[in-house]
């Protein structure tokens, strides 16, 4: 019974962190929140631009969306 009862929990378990592992944050989410730290610091001339992930680029990169398959470049000015 112990057996049974620890293969259910084990399964619970990696179903649960299966579905959050694969929730992918929205490219609008992240830059919006970017956006908001970048204003609240005062930062007023600037760009961000969504790349795929593989994109070269001499930009700084401040942050990644679509599950990692996109990244965020901030340039200043």
């Amino acid at each position: 019974m112990k057996s049974t009862t620890a293969t259910f929990i084990l399964a619970a378990s990696i179903l649960a962190f299966a579905g959050t592992a694969s929730a992918k944050v929205t490219c609008d989410d992240v830059k919006a929140k970017i956006e908001a730290k970048l204003q609240g610091k005062g930062v007023k001339a600037y760009t961000l631009t969504i790349v795929p992930k593989d994109e070269a680029s001499d930009l700084r990169v401040v942050g990644t969306c679509d599950g990692g398959a996109k990244k965020i470049l901030y340039k200043r000015g």
